[in-house]
């Protein structure tokens, strides 16, 4: 069996084998962030003529380490791990040219991997997840889905910067936007629900607040700092996915992200935009990379400059708003910059690799 860089040739097609994180159906059925970004690599990398073996939960996968996702059990370490070691057995009998893990405890796995393990990291490398990751070396690939990202902890082993995408066609565009202003995410203190209350309420619009509460703390936050903000002008619609967010996408004056940390991407800024909404928010995290001021919305630096900003929102186009995203938050555009990362990492092993066949490691656990 010939090295991969022979047998693909340099620009021949590639074998990968993907590993989603344990939590939710990839395509997810409804939530499912990280799962949407998974699916939409693995279809842009087969429509580019790679082989792509999914392995991940649930009966949407090529490969399954839970006949269901548990999702109910997120927190839980058990079928993070379970996850992880069925995973690293199902990869002992592919023969692929690069392996690209998405999951947490996946990674922990590639060492001694005859060929390259990829990872992207999905969440903040500033604290104990980038301790993590400076413990695997160079065992692991790292790619980041921002350079600000990456900015936080410059030191670990990274290969890229690829951005997440979405699939520009399937969110829909709509030139007139209706007047309200839309926030929507998860209901974490640090997403700023209740500045973009405030700074909708202070540009005298009607918003709409859209979120999940997963969590004690988030329940928390709503019923202390949220709940009571709410108002004829502030309603609250509990979670949107599927036709309804896509829907309250398309009609929004604008999306106002009012961002307290550092977000490493914010996958809400490019669905906002596939549909031509432009996006105020303040500038923290990535915002700067994915949102052009003056352009595709508003980018400020303190909670005081929003109202304004909102108001301005009339002069953007939206026809050049969704006109970035294809450009640069499309997926055949993610697919083409994970190829270039594939293709760099098993060009690096081959080259460091002993002469001789590559060998597949043994079945078994």
């Amino acid at each position: 069996m010939a090295p991969a860089g022979d047998r693909a040739g340099p620009r021949g097609a590639l074998y990968v084998g993907m590993v989603a994180p344990p939590w939710y159906d990839v395509p997810p059925r409804t939530y499912g962030g990280i799962e949407a970004v998974v699916a939409g690599l693995v279809r842009g990398l087969r429509d580019r003529g790679h082989r792509v073996t999914v392995i991940g939960a649930g009966r949407r996968v090529d490969l399954r380490t839970y006949d269901e996702p548990p999702s109910a059990r997120i927190g839980e370490p058990y079928p993070e791990v379970v996850h992880a070691a069925e995973a690293a057995r199902l990869l002992r009998g592919l023969d692929v040219d690069v392996v690209h893990d998405h999951s947490l405890a996946g990674p922990l796995t590639a060492a001694g991997r005859l060929v390259p393990t990829v990872v992207t990291c999905h969440n903040d490398v500033s604290g104990e997840l980038g301790d993590y990751y400076r413990g695997l070396g160079s065992d692991v690939s790292l790619v980041a889905v921002s350079s600000a990202q990456r900015a936080h902890a410059p030191d670990l082993h990274w290969v890229g910067r690829v951005h997440n995408a979405v699939d520009v066609a399937a969110w829909p565009f709509r030139e007139r936007k209706d007047d309200w202003v839309l926030w929507l995410g998860r209901l974490s203190p640090d997403k700023g629900a209740h500045l973009a209350i405030e700074a909708a309420r202070a540009a005298g619009r009607r918003l709409l607040l859209v979120g999940r509460q997963a969590g004690q703390a988030e329940r928390a936050y709503f019923r202390e700092r949220v709940e009571p903000l709410l108002g004829p002008d502030v309603e609250y619609l509990g979670e949107a996915e599927g036709p309804l967010k896509s829907e309250l996408f398309s009609r929004a004056r604008c999306l106002v992200l009012p961002l307290l940390w550092d977000e490493p991407f914010g996958m809400v800024m490019i669905e906002a935009m596939a549909c031509g909404t432009p996006v105020v928010a303040l500038r923290r995290g990535a915002v700067p990379e994915i949102v052009v001021d003056g352009a595709t919305g508003y980018v400020r630096d303190t909670p005081a400059e929003l109202p304004a900003a909102i108001e301005a929102v009339p002069a953007l186009d939206p026809k050049a708003v969704r006109a970035r995203v294809v450009r640069h938050f499309d997926v055949p555009v993610m697919a083409e910059g994970y190829e270039r990362v594939y293709r760099d990492v098993t060009a690096t092993a081959t080259a460091a690799a002993p002469s001789g066949p590559r060998r597949p490691l043994p079945l078994g656990r």
